[in-house]
């Protein structure tokens, strides 16, 4: 590992269990508190907050709370079509990351990954350890295992194209995923799922970070707008998760709906979008 790969490890950690501090406190800590929880003076664990954040502890936790997603949905609702419109999707969607993607066919994917080599690694993220996967076209899974470990991860993800050959090789999706989640660079997005689903994803892409959707507004962007919930589920099953923004899609009333990787890692990823865009 290089000293800089390190350093962003250990930043990472720290990070992470600073959100986990914060979201399981019933209410906000005061900075001292948090920083000796850490293990850190004040001084330095605000650096490093807000380094990585983009502003304060008190600020962040102010979006960690249950109902940020609520005023999400009140204060940067994106219409999907008006979205489209404006091309909102690819570069500056996450920050200076150019997105490049492609769908696979549907006769590729009623295959299940025959014929398909898939690289795999287990990366530090800002949201806790990641599964990450990737074809020679791109990333095809990023699986959190916060909540529900590694197994759990493995098996959901690699149970999905079971015909596939899996390759232990992190260094050749490495760049990418780095680039995802720095939300600067290039990555390259490998879509494999079927044609409703792929659909679905597409309208997920183009909603900006730190800005939210609704179930109903992508069943109306993909023309269906009585398939609310066939799009949930569809959403449900996004295998690339944080690059497909499925942790952007919000139910009417603002509530945060599913997520597939667990409740505690949406709401850490909205706070830590949220922040950003302020930033």
């Amino acid at each position: 590992m290089s000293e800089a790969s390190a350093e962003q490890s250990y930043h990472y950690n720290v990070m992470r269990r600073a959100l986990a501090v914060m979201d399981e406190a019933d209410a906000p800590l005061s900075l001292e508190d948090l920083a000796a929880r850490m293990g850190m003076s004040p001084a330095h664990f605000q650096r490093l907050f807000s380094a990585w954040v983009g502003v304060s502890p008190k600020r962040y936790q102010q979006y960690l709370r249950l109902g940020h997603a609520k005023a999400l949905l009140t204060e940067r609702h994106t219409v999907l079509e008006a979205a489209h419109e404006a091309g909102l999707s690819g570069t500056g969607r996450l920050h200076d990351l150019f997105l490049r993607w492609e769908a696979m066919s549907p006769g590729e994917f009623a295959r299940r990954g025959a014929g398909l080599t898939i690289r795999y690694g287990w990366f530090d993220s800002p949201f806790g350890e990641a599964l990450a996967m990737g074809t020679d076209r791109g990333l095809c899974g990023i699986a959190f295992t916060e909540e529900f470990g590694r197994d759990w991860a493995w098996e959901n993800m690699a149970g999905r194209w079971p015909a596939a050959a899996y390759e232990a090789a992190p260094e050749a999706i490495a760049p990418w995923v780095e680039a995802s989640f720095a939300g600067r660079g290039e990555a390259a997005l490998h879509m494999i799922g079927a044609p409703f689903q792929i659909k679905v994803w597409e309208a997920l892409l183009q909603v900006p970070s730190g800005h939210v959707t609704t179930y109903s507004d992508i069943a109306e962007a993909i023309g269906n707008p009585r398939a609310v919930r066939a799009v949930g589920t569809a959403v449900g099953r996004n295998p690339v998760s944080f690059l497909i923004p499925c942790h952007r899609a919000l139910r009417k009333s603002g509530a945060l709906g599913g997520y597939h990787w667990g409740l505690p890692v949406k709401r850490a990823i909205l706070a830590w979008e949220s922040a950003r865009a302020e930033a």
